[in-house]
Protein backbone atom coordinates (compact mmCIF):
# COMPACT_ATOMS: atom_id res chain seq x y z
CA UNK A 1 0.00 0.00 0.00
CA UNK A 2 1.32 3.43 -1.17
CA UNK A 3 0.96 5.61 1.86
CA UNK A 4 2.26 9.70 2.23
CA UNK A 5 3.32 11.34 5.06
CA UNK A 6 1.78 14.17 7.03
CA UNK A 7 3.04 16.86 8.78
CA UNK A 8 1.39 18.28 12.38
CA UNK A 9 1.53 22.01 11.92
CA UNK A 10 2.22 22.07 15.97
CA UNK A 11 4.91 19.96 15.98
CA UNK A 12 6.55 20.22 12.20
CA UNK A 13 6.87 16.32 12.70
CA UNK A 14 5.88 13.99 9.93
CA UNK A 15 3.85 12.09 12.73
CA UNK A 16 0.85 10.10 9.70
CA UNK A 17 0.58 7.86 7.52
CA UNK A 18 -2.24 8.56 4.90
CA UNK A 19 -3.05 5.50 2.22
CA UNK A 20 -2.74 6.76 -1.69
CA UNK A 21 -5.70 5.32 -3.55
CA UNK A 22 -4.24 4.76 -6.96
CA UNK A 23 -6.49 5.48 -10.57
CA UNK A 24 -7.58 1.14 -9.95
CA UNK A 25 -8.93 1.53 -6.71
CA UNK A 26 -10.82 4.99 -7.02
CA UNK A 27 -12.08 3.49 -10.51
CA UNK A 28 -13.07 0.43 -8.74
CA UNK A 29 -15.13 2.65 -5.94
CA UNK A 30 -16.87 4.36 -8.95
CA UNK A 31 -18.20 1.89 -10.04
CA UNK A 32 -19.48 0.64 -7.11
CA UNK A 33 -21.21 3.63 -6.35
CA UNK A 34 -22.71 3.82 -9.43
CA UNK A 35 -24.41 0.19 -9.10
CA UNK A 36 -25.58 1.40 -5.30
CA UNK A 37 -26.76 4.82 -6.47
CA UNK A 38 -29.94 3.66 -7.99
CA UNK A 39 -31.18 1.88 -4.93
CA UNK A 40 -30.49 4.84 -2.66
CA UNK A 41 -32.04 7.29 -5.64
CA UNK A 42 -35.70 4.74 -5.77
CA UNK A 43 -35.88 4.54 -1.55
CA UNK A 44 -37.32 8.33 -1.68
CA UNK A 45 -36.60 11.32 -0.36
CA UNK A 46 -37.97 10.38 2.88
CA UNK A 47 -35.74 7.70 3.34
CA UNK A 48 -32.88 9.31 2.24
CA UNK A 49 -33.79 11.60 5.32
CA UNK A 50 -33.87 9.39 7.58
CA UNK A 51 -30.31 8.35 7.00
CA UNK A 52 -29.15 11.47 6.94
CA UNK A 53 -30.74 11.70 10.26
CA UNK A 54 -29.11 8.95 11.83
CA UNK A 55 -25.39 10.12 10.54
CA UNK A 56 -25.93 13.53 11.73
CA UNK A 57 -26.31 11.12 15.34
CA UNK A 58 -23.42 8.70 14.35
CA UNK A 59 -21.34 12.13 14.28
CA UNK A 60 -22.87 13.34 17.35
CA UNK A 61 -22.39 9.88 19.07
CA UNK A 62 -18.40 10.23 17.68
CA UNK A 63 -17.81 13.97 18.33
CA UNK A 64 -14.62 13.73 20.59
CA UNK A 65 -13.01 11.78 18.42
CA UNK A 66 -13.78 14.22 15.58
CA UNK A 67 -12.59 16.91 17.38
CA UNK A 68 -9.73 15.50 18.60
CA UNK A 69 -8.47 14.17 14.48
CA UNK A 70 -9.32 18.09 13.86
CA UNK A 71 -7.07 19.17 16.02
CA UNK A 72 -4.20 17.23 15.28
CA UNK A 73 -5.09 17.90 11.38
CA UNK A 74 -5.52 21.63 12.26
CA UNK A 75 -3.47 22.62 15.89
CA UNK A 76 -6.86 24.39 16.68
CA UNK A 77 -9.18 24.22 19.31
CA UNK A 78 -12.03 26.11 19.55
CA UNK A 79 -12.79 26.09 15.32
CA UNK A 80 -12.52 22.52 15.89
CA UNK A 81 -15.20 22.26 18.11
CA UNK A 82 -17.35 24.87 16.19
CA UNK A 83 -16.80 23.06 12.50
CA UNK A 84 -18.01 19.95 14.23
CA UNK A 85 -21.38 21.26 15.55
CA UNK A 86 -21.78 23.61 12.47
CA UNK A 87 -21.11 20.88 10.01
CA UNK A 88 -24.26 18.69 12.52
CA UNK A 89 -26.39 21.38 12.34
CA UNK A 90 -26.12 21.92 8.46
CA UNK A 91 -27.10 18.22 8.01
CA UNK A 92 -30.26 18.24 10.25
CA UNK A 93 -31.59 22.13 8.59
CA UNK A 94 -30.68 20.04 4.93
CA UNK A 95 -33.11 17.01 6.51
CA UNK A 96 -35.77 19.62 7.50
CA UNK A 97 -35.78 20.98 3.91
CA UNK A 98 -35.22 18.38 1.51
CA UNK A 99 -38.55 16.71 1.81
CA UNK A 100 -40.27 19.95 0.40
CA UNK A 101 -37.85 20.75 -2.22
CA UNK A 102 -38.91 17.56 -3.83
CA UNK A 103 -42.12 17.19 -3.66
CA UNK A 104 -43.38 15.33 -6.88
CA UNK A 105 -45.20 18.23 -9.00
CA UNK A 106 -48.59 17.71 -10.26
CA UNK A 107 -49.17 17.54 -13.99
CA UNK A 108 -50.87 20.65 -15.35
CA UNK A 109 -52.03 22.24 -18.90
CA UNK A 110 -49.65 23.46 -21.07
CA UNK A 111 -49.92 26.57 -23.27
CA UNK A 112 -50.92 24.54 -26.15
CA UNK A 113 -54.18 22.98 -24.56
CA UNK A 114 -54.12 19.84 -25.48
CA UNK A 115 -50.63 19.08 -24.03
CA UNK A 116 -50.18 18.72 -20.28
CA UNK A 117 -46.41 18.87 -18.87
CA UNK A 118 -44.74 17.83 -15.48
CA UNK A 119 -41.44 18.51 -14.05
CA UNK A 120 -39.02 16.30 -12.90
CA UNK A 121 -35.75 15.76 -12.26
CA UNK A 122 -32.94 12.89 -12.46
CA UNK A 123 -29.30 13.28 -9.95
CA UNK A 124 -26.05 13.03 -11.32
CA UNK A 125 -25.39 9.29 -10.36
CA UNK A 126 -21.81 9.85 -8.96
CA UNK A 127 -20.40 13.44 -7.58
CA UNK A 128 -16.80 14.30 -6.93
CA UNK A 129 -16.42 16.45 -3.22
CA UNK A 130 -12.56 17.76 -3.54
CA UNK A 131 -12.16 19.57 -0.01
CA UNK A 132 -9.47 21.86 1.45
CA UNK A 133 -6.96 21.74 4.67
CA UNK A 134 -8.65 24.60 6.47
CA UNK A 135 -12.06 23.51 7.73
CA UNK A 136 -11.40 19.58 6.38
CA UNK A 137 -14.78 18.12 7.61
CA UNK A 138 -17.11 20.87 7.23
CA UNK A 139 -16.06 21.65 3.74
CA UNK A 140 -16.03 18.12 2.83
CA UNK A 141 -20.17 17.70 3.83
CA UNK A 142 -21.17 21.24 2.67
CA UNK A 143 -22.06 19.91 -0.96
CA UNK A 144 -22.02 16.19 -0.03
CA UNK A 145 -25.19 16.71 2.15
CA UNK A 146 -27.23 18.19 -0.15
CA UNK A 147 -26.42 15.87 -3.34
CA UNK A 148 -26.63 12.77 -1.20
CA UNK A 149 -30.35 14.31 -0.17
CA UNK A 150 -31.03 14.52 -4.14
CA UNK A 151 -29.96 10.87 -4.47
CA UNK A 152 -26.58 11.20 -5.58
CA UNK A 153 -23.54 8.99 -4.52
CA UNK A 154 -20.64 10.74 -3.38
CA UNK A 155 -17.03 9.63 -3.39
CA UNK A 156 -14.99 12.45 -1.06
CA UNK A 157 -11.08 12.77 -1.67
CA UNK A 158 -10.29 15.49 1.14
CA UNK A 159 -7.06 17.42 1.19
CA UNK A 160 -3.41 15.69 1.71
CA UNK A 161 -2.45 17.99 4.36
CA UNK A 162 -5.56 17.27 7.05
CA UNK A 163 -6.90 13.77 6.35
CA UNK A 164 -6.54 12.17 9.85
CA UNK A 165 -10.47 12.94 10.13
CA UNK A 166 -11.06 10.46 7.60
CA UNK A 167 -10.85 7.35 10.07
CA UNK A 168 -13.43 9.27 12.79
CA UNK A 169 -15.82 10.18 9.80
CA UNK A 170 -16.08 6.70 8.20
CA UNK A 171 -16.37 5.31 12.22
CA UNK A 172 -19.65 7.21 12.45
CA UNK A 173 -20.55 6.88 8.45
CA UNK A 174 -20.14 3.19 8.96
CA UNK A 175 -22.58 3.27 11.49
CA UNK A 176 -25.40 4.06 8.85
CA UNK A 177 -25.02 1.10 6.44
CA UNK A 178 -27.38 2.62 3.60
CA UNK A 179 -25.84 5.60 3.21
CA UNK A 180 -22.24 4.08 3.46
CA UNK A 181 -23.56 2.42 0.01
CA UNK A 182 -23.30 5.49 -1.83
CA UNK A 183 -20.65 7.28 0.51
CA UNK A 184 -16.82 6.52 0.03
CA UNK A 185 -13.87 8.91 0.85
CA UNK A 186 -10.75 8.38 -0.61
CA UNK A 187 -7.47 9.68 0.08
CA UNK A 188 -3.91 11.08 -1.54
CA UNK A 189 -2.52 13.87 -3.64
CA UNK A 190 -3.27 15.78 -6.26
CA UNK A 191 -3.17 12.50 -8.96
CA UNK A 192 -5.68 11.07 -6.47
CA UNK A 193 -7.75 14.18 -7.06
CA UNK A 194 -7.36 14.07 -11.21
CA UNK A 195 -8.58 10.16 -11.12
CA UNK A 196 -11.73 10.88 -9.21
CA UNK A 197 -12.09 13.55 -12.08
CA UNK A 198 -11.65 11.22 -14.77
CA UNK A 199 -14.45 9.29 -13.55
CA UNK A 200 -17.39 10.79 -11.71
CA UNK A 201 -20.62 12.96 -13.34
CA UNK A 202 -20.13 16.70 -11.30
CA UNK A 203 -17.54 17.79 -9.19
CA UNK A 204 -17.34 20.12 -6.25
CA UNK A 205 -14.02 21.40 -5.38
CA UNK A 206 -12.82 23.95 -3.22
CA UNK A 207 -9.81 24.98 -3.37
CA UNK A 208 -6.93 27.79 -4.69
CA UNK A 209 -7.60 29.14 -8.50
CA UNK A 210 -5.03 27.70 -9.79
CA UNK A 211 -5.87 24.37 -9.08
CA UNK A 212 -9.62 25.33 -9.49
CA UNK A 213 -8.49 26.67 -12.92
CA UNK A 214 -7.17 22.83 -13.54
CA UNK A 215 -10.42 21.54 -11.80
CA UNK A 216 -12.09 23.37 -14.40
CA UNK A 217 -10.59 22.73 -17.17
CA UNK A 218 -10.70 19.04 -16.73
CA UNK A 219 -14.08 18.82 -16.38
CA UNK A 220 -14.94 21.36 -19.81
CA UNK A 221 -13.38 18.04 -21.66
CA UNK A 222 -15.26 15.85 -19.83
CA UNK A 223 -18.79 17.74 -20.77
CA UNK A 224 -19.42 17.76 -16.87
CA UNK A 225 -20.56 20.47 -14.74
CA UNK A 226 -17.62 22.19 -12.05
CA UNK A 227 -18.84 24.15 -9.01
CA UNK A 228 -15.97 26.22 -7.86
CA UNK A 229 -15.79 27.90 -4.40
CA UNK A 230 -12.21 28.96 -4.67
CA UNK A 231 -10.12 32.21 -3.38
CA UNK A 232 -10.75 35.38 -1.43
CA UNK A 233 -9.43 38.80 -1.13
CA UNK A 234 -12.39 39.76 1.24
CA UNK A 235 -12.57 44.02 1.88
CA UNK A 236 -14.27 45.65 4.52
CA UNK A 237 -15.56 49.35 4.15
CA UNK A 238 -15.84 51.05 7.28
CA UNK A 239 -17.65 54.60 6.34
CA UNK A 240 -17.21 57.96 8.44
CA UNK A 241 -20.23 56.92 10.81
CA UNK A 242 -19.84 53.97 11.89
CA UNK A 243 -19.74 52.51 14.95
CA UNK A 244 -15.89 52.10 15.39
CA UNK A 245 -16.18 50.43 18.31
CA UNK A 246 -18.35 47.62 16.69
CA UNK A 247 -16.03 47.69 13.56
CA UNK A 248 -12.86 46.84 15.70
CA UNK A 249 -14.01 44.08 17.82
CA UNK A 250 -15.87 42.29 14.27
CA UNK A 251 -12.97 42.89 11.63
CA UNK A 252 -10.29 41.71 14.83
CA UNK A 253 -12.74 38.49 14.56
CA UNK A 254 -13.63 38.64 10.69
CA UNK A 255 -9.65 38.67 9.90
CA UNK A 256 -7.74 36.43 12.36
CA UNK A 257 -10.15 33.43 13.32
CA UNK A 258 -8.38 30.44 12.74
CA UNK A 259 -5.29 32.22 12.09
CA UNK A 260 -7.24 34.35 9.09
CA UNK A 261 -7.31 30.89 7.33
CA UNK A 262 -10.35 31.17 5.47
CA UNK A 263 -11.30 31.77 2.35
CA UNK A 264 -14.39 34.18 3.89
CA UNK A 265 -11.28 36.26 5.71
CA UNK A 266 -11.10 39.70 5.97
CA UNK A 267 -8.16 40.60 4.14
CA UNK A 268 -8.11 44.44 3.53
CA UNK A 269 -9.93 47.27 4.98
CA UNK A 270 -10.52 50.74 3.78
CA UNK A 271 -11.47 53.34 6.64
CA UNK A 272 -12.73 56.67 6.32
CA UNK A 273 -10.30 59.21 6.99
CA UNK A 274 -12.51 61.27 9.32
CA UNK A 275 -12.59 58.26 11.43
CA UNK A 276 -8.89 56.48 10.61
CA UNK A 277 -6.80 57.10 13.64
CA UNK A 278 -9.54 56.09 15.96
CA UNK A 279 -10.00 53.31 14.48
CA UNK A 280 -6.49 51.89 13.74
CA UNK A 281 -6.25 52.70 17.71
CA UNK A 282 -8.99 50.13 18.59
CA UNK A 283 -8.11 47.67 15.85
CA UNK A 284 -4.48 47.50 17.29
CA UNK A 285 -5.43 47.36 20.44
CA UNK A 286 -8.35 44.36 20.33
CA UNK A 287 -5.70 42.59 17.71
CA UNK A 288 -2.47 42.93 19.47
CA UNK A 289 -3.95 41.56 22.59
CA UNK A 290 -4.79 38.04 20.76
CA UNK A 291 -2.09 34.85 21.65
CA UNK A 292 -1.30 32.18 20.28
CA UNK A 293 -2.70 28.46 21.28
CA UNK A 294 1.01 27.61 22.00
CA UNK A 295 2.25 26.06 24.37
CA UNK A 296 -1.51 25.52 26.04
CA UNK A 297 -3.49 24.48 22.93
CA UNK A 298 -7.18 26.10 24.36
CA UNK A 299 -5.59 28.71 26.31
CA UNK A 300 -4.81 31.10 22.92
CA UNK A 301 -7.11 32.56 19.63
CA UNK A 302 -4.33 32.25 17.13
CA UNK A 303 -3.34 28.65 16.50
CA UNK A 304 -0.62 27.17 13.78
CA UNK A 305 0.01 27.83 9.84
CA UNK A 306 -1.73 24.38 9.10
CA UNK A 307 0.10 23.99 5.54
CA UNK A 308 3.16 24.05 5.72
CA UNK A 309 3.65 25.27 1.85
CA UNK A 310 1.66 28.53 2.67
CA UNK A 311 4.61 29.09 5.45
CA UNK A 312 6.78 30.49 2.56
CA UNK A 313 4.00 32.67 1.47
CA UNK A 314 3.26 34.25 4.19
CA UNK A 315 6.74 35.26 4.88
CA UNK A 316 7.45 36.37 1.30
CA UNK A 317 4.20 38.85 1.88
CA UNK A 318 5.35 40.18 5.00
CA UNK A 319 8.90 41.26 3.65
CA UNK A 320 7.55 42.50 0.77
CA UNK A 321 5.24 44.67 2.53
CA UNK A 322 8.65 46.10 4.58
CA UNK A 323 10.72 46.09 1.60
CA UNK A 324 8.15 48.47 -0.12
CA UNK A 325 7.31 50.78 3.11
CA UNK A 326 4.46 49.67 4.97
CA UNK A 327 4.19 50.53 8.74
CA UNK A 328 3.52 47.74 11.14
CA UNK A 329 1.23 48.27 13.65
CA UNK A 330 0.85 44.97 15.55
CA UNK A 331 2.92 42.05 14.35
CA UNK A 332 4.92 41.21 11.19
CA UNK A 333 6.69 37.73 12.18
CA UNK A 334 6.14 34.35 11.61
CA UNK A 335 7.41 32.51 14.65
CA UNK A 336 8.33 29.61 14.77
CA UNK A 337 7.45 27.49 18.35
CA UNK A 338 7.89 23.94 19.27
CA UNK A 339 8.55 22.93 15.70
CA UNK A 340 5.19 24.90 13.95
CA UNK A 341 5.06 27.96 12.61
CA UNK A 342 2.43 31.03 13.83
CA UNK A 343 1.54 34.05 12.01
CA UNK A 344 1.87 36.80 14.85
CA UNK A 345 -1.75 38.61 14.76
CA UNK A 346 -0.54 41.61 12.22
CA UNK A 347 -1.74 44.91 11.28
CA UNK A 348 0.12 46.85 8.20
CA UNK A 349 -0.94 50.29 7.16
CA UNK A 350 1.17 52.71 4.42
CA UNK A 351 0.11 49.63 2.35
CA UNK A 352 -0.11 50.17 -2.10
CA UNK A 353 -1.94 48.24 -4.29
CA UNK A 354 1.71 46.96 -5.45
CA UNK A 355 1.85 44.66 -2.22
CA UNK A 356 1.33 40.92 -2.58
CA UNK A 357 0.32 41.28 1.06
CA UNK A 358 -2.87 43.68 -1.21
CA UNK A 359 -2.81 41.75 -4.11
CA UNK A 360 -2.73 37.92 -3.29
CA UNK A 361 -4.81 35.77 -1.03
CA UNK A 362 -2.69 35.46 2.24
CA UNK A 363 -4.36 32.73 4.18
CA UNK A 364 -2.83 34.00 7.35
CA UNK A 365 -3.45 36.04 10.42
CA UNK A 366 -2.56 39.46 8.63
CA UNK A 367 -4.65 42.29 8.05
CA UNK A 368 -3.61 45.80 5.61
CA UNK A 369 -5.01 49.04 6.28
CA UNK A 370 -6.07 51.62 3.51
CA UNK A 371 -7.59 55.17 4.78
CA UNK A 372 -9.91 56.74 1.81
CA UNK A 373 -11.55 59.92 1.64
CA UNK A 374 -14.50 58.85 0.80
CA UNK A 375 -17.10 55.79 0.36
CA UNK A 376 -16.77 56.09 -3.31
CA UNK A 377 -12.92 55.46 -3.22
CA UNK A 378 -13.36 52.55 -0.69
CA UNK A 379 -16.02 51.04 -3.07
CA UNK A 380 -14.00 51.70 -6.27
CA UNK A 381 -10.51 50.40 -4.21
CA UNK A 382 -12.36 47.38 -2.75
CA UNK A 383 -13.61 46.42 -6.36
CA UNK A 384 -10.05 46.68 -7.91
CA UNK A 385 -9.28 42.93 -7.16
CA UNK A 386 -9.62 39.34 -9.35
CA UNK A 387 -11.50 37.83 -6.27
CA UNK A 388 -15.22 38.39 -5.19
CA UNK A 389 -16.13 36.07 -2.72
CA UNK A 390 -17.64 38.10 0.13
CA UNK A 391 -17.40 41.87 2.09
CA UNK A 392 -18.09 43.87 4.54
CA UNK A 393 -19.52 46.97 5.21
CA UNK A 394 -19.82 48.70 8.57
CA UNK A 395 -22.29 52.43 8.74
CA UNK A 396 -24.81 53.66 11.11
CA UNK A 397 -27.11 54.31 8.01
CA UNK A 398 -28.38 51.47 7.16
CA UNK A 399 -30.00 52.91 3.98
CA UNK A 400 -26.49 54.04 3.19
CA UNK A 401 -24.70 50.50 3.92
CA UNK A 402 -27.00 48.86 1.19
CA UNK A 403 -26.32 51.24 -1.27
CA UNK A 404 -22.50 50.25 -0.76
CA UNK A 405 -22.92 46.53 -0.10
CA UNK A 406 -25.10 46.85 -3.81
CA UNK A 407 -22.02 48.11 -5.38
CA UNK A 408 -19.43 46.19 -4.50
CA UNK A 409 -18.01 42.79 -6.60
CA UNK A 410 -18.70 40.31 -4.11
CA UNK A 411 -21.46 37.26 -3.38
CA UNK A 412 -22.24 38.38 0.10
CA UNK A 413 -21.95 41.00 1.99
CA UNK A 414 -22.16 41.33 5.75
CA UNK A 415 -23.49 44.43 7.22
CA UNK A 416 -21.96 45.64 10.89
CA UNK A 417 -20.68 42.23 10.86
CA UNK A 418 -17.76 40.43 9.35
CA UNK A 419 -17.57 37.40 7.71
CA UNK A 420 -21.16 36.10 8.44
CA UNK A 421 -21.78 33.95 5.40
CA UNK A 422 -19.28 31.55 7.52
CA UNK A 423 -22.29 31.22 9.67
CA UNK A 424 -25.57 31.92 7.87
CA UNK A 425 -25.68 29.03 5.35
CA UNK A 426 -29.71 29.51 4.51
CA UNK A 427 -29.41 32.32 1.52
CA UNK A 428 -27.97 31.74 -1.63
CA UNK A 429 -25.15 33.48 -2.68
CA UNK A 430 -22.40 33.25 -5.79
CA UNK A 431 -18.79 34.05 -6.10
CA UNK A 432 -18.32 36.70 -8.34
CA UNK A 433 -14.72 36.91 -9.99
CA UNK A 434 -11.88 34.42 -10.08
CA UNK A 435 -13.33 33.50 -6.40
CA UNK A 436 -15.22 30.62 -8.18
CA UNK A 437 -17.42 29.16 -10.93
CA UNK A 438 -21.39 27.75 -10.79
CA UNK A 439 -24.96 27.88 -8.86
CA UNK A 440 -24.46 29.06 -4.85
CA UNK A 441 -24.05 26.29 -2.48
CA UNK A 442 -26.01 28.16 0.09
CA UNK A 443 -29.42 28.45 0.27
CA UNK A 444 -32.48 25.63 -0.48
CA UNK A 445 -31.71 25.76 -4.17
CA UNK A 446 -28.35 25.36 -4.14
CA UNK A 447 -29.47 21.72 -3.86
CA UNK A 448 -30.65 21.95 -7.70
CA UNK A 449 -26.64 21.58 -9.41
CA UNK A 450 -27.27 18.00 -7.84
CA UNK A 451 -30.07 17.09 -10.53
CA UNK A 452 -31.00 17.30 -13.93
CA UNK A 453 -34.42 18.82 -15.21
CA UNK A 454 -36.45 16.85 -17.55
CA UNK A 455 -39.60 17.63 -19.15
CA UNK A 456 -42.82 15.02 -19.53
CA UNK A 457 -45.03 16.66 -22.21
CA UNK A 458 -48.30 14.63 -22.92
CA UNK A 459 -50.66 14.60 -25.45
CA UNK A 460 -54.15 14.31 -23.90
CA UNK A 461 -55.15 12.20 -26.90
CA UNK A 462 -55.83 14.64 -30.26
CA UNK A 463 -54.31 14.75 -32.89
CA UNK A 464 -51.62 17.50 -33.31
CA UNK A 465 -52.19 19.86 -36.06
CA UNK A 466 -48.70 19.63 -37.06
CA UNK A 467 -48.51 16.16 -38.18
CA UNK A 468 -48.41 15.29 -41.54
Amino acid sequence: MNTLSIRNPRTGVQDFSLEVFDADKVEFIVAELRQNQSAWFLMGVEKRVAHLALFAQALTDNKQALVDALVADTGRYTESVLEVDVTISGIQRWCKQAPELFTQQSERQAEIPFLNIKQSQLPYQCVGVISPWNFPLLLSLVDAIPALLAGCSIILKPSEVTSRFVKPFIAALNKVPALRQVFSVVTGAGETGQTLINNVDSICFTGSVATGRKVGESCAKRFIPAFLELGGKDPAIVCGDANVDMAAKALCWGSMVNAGQSCMSIERVYVHQDIADEFKQKLTANVAQLKHNYPDLQQGQVGPIISDKQVAIVKAQLADAKAKGATFLCGGEVLELGGGHYCQPTLITDVTPDMLVVKEETFAAVLPIFVVASDEEGVQRANDSIYGLSAAVFSENIQNAEMIASQLEAGAISINDASLTALVHEIEKQSFKYSGLGGSRMGKDSINRFVRKKAFIRNSGVDSPWWF
